[in-house]
């Protein structure tokens, strides 16, 4: 059997902050529970899921701070992927989490038609207590053809915990990405991101889709290309890819956003058979930072570029000659 499916129950607890006093529950609860919809909120109150104090109260009864928050999380059905041996680049580990090094090709999560072979397979192999927790413990996601730091909770703690510090936006991570065309300078793109109106495996910048903040800097510029150090402020599925092919430097290599293969002038037989062979955007997950869910110490973790994209720089190099 490749995968199994079970149900996961949470019960979430939060203090109210002493400045929250004087708002509503439901505003309280928008706040601090901001990964869920405030309709789901809602219903949960309505359903007695919520408790304040031990205590039932209505949406929009006020709060003087201080009280201790109480909510079941609805069943959640989680897939249980059977454990693979595969292969895992680990850059750190203790007792509340794992930071791994993805290679390029590995999808993250099973999914139809990618129900073996993925990051929680190998995860499960090399500790099988993940498969309590949601998602196996894995808080974010790099695309498939993405390499780079991924970071994974190991007790629920440490989950709840990674997750409030990537909605609060303080988890630090940075990006080396190869994008088309010569950059004069650096810059931020701070544009909405959302699925696309009929393409629903891509996604674009439109007024309707979710707010989206990447700040990016040169590092190297080369005769039609630019390697660039790129910072996310938000989360959005493709958000690199989408934001750079928006402002008409789109990744190297990118199959969806990167528009059709071009040779750039003067091109080296080197080069060109690196661009040809280049399948997948050129972007890598470099620098990983956040606070330790115990102990609260700032911790930072950096990998090394694929080795085809050194390859490819170097080509790049070489060609300027």
């Amino acid at each position: 059997m490749a995968h199994s499916e079970k149900i996961v129950m949470t019960t979430i607890q939060k203090i109210v902050p002493l400045e929250m006093a004087g708002l509503r529950l439901d505003q309280i609860l928008a706040e601090l529970y901001a990964e869920y919809s405030r309709s789901k909120l809602q219903t949960w109150i309505k359903l007695g899921k919520v408790n304040v104090d031990g205590i039932q109260l209505k949406p929009k009864q006020k709060l003087e701070g201080g009280e201790l928050i109480e909510v079941d999380v609805e069943p959640e059905i989680v897939i249980t992927s059977e454990p693979e041996n595969i292969p895992l680049d680990i850059v750190f580990e203790d007792d509340s989490m794992i930071i791994v090094n993805k290679p390029i090709g590995l999808v993250v999560h099973p999914a139809i038609g990618n129900w073996r072979g993925t990051l929680v397979n190998a995860l499960l192999n090399h500790e099988r207590s993940l498969e309590t927790l949601p998602r196996a413990g894995i808080v974010h996601r790099i695309d498939k053809d993405t390499s780079g730091l991924l970071m994974i909770a190991k007790t629920l703690h440490a989950h709840h915990s990674l997750t409030q510090q990537l909605q609060e936006r303080t988890i630090h991570r940075e990006y080396l990405a190869i994008s088309r065309g010569r950059m004069t300078s650096g810059g931020t793109v701070d544009l909405p991101i959302g699925r696309h109106p009929t393409d629903r495996k891509r996604y674009v910048v439109r007024e309707s889709g979710k707010e989206a903040i990447t700040h990016y800097r040169v590092v190297q510029r080369y005769e039609r290309h630019t390697l660039i150090r790129v910072k996310l402020e938000t989360g959005r599925t493709h958000q690199i890819r989408v934001h750079m092919a928006h402002i008409r430097f789109p990744l190297l290599g990118d199959q969806v956003y990167g528009g059709r293969f071009q040779l750039p002038p003067a091109c080296s037989e080197q080069l060109e058979t690196q661009l040809r062979q280049y399948k997948h955007q050129a972007l890598h997950a470099a620098k990983l930072g956040l606070e330790h869910p115990e102990t609260d110490e700032y911790c930072e973790w950096e990998a090394p570029m694929p080795q085809d994209m050194i390859l490819m720089l170097e080509a790049l190099a070489a060609n300027e000659k």
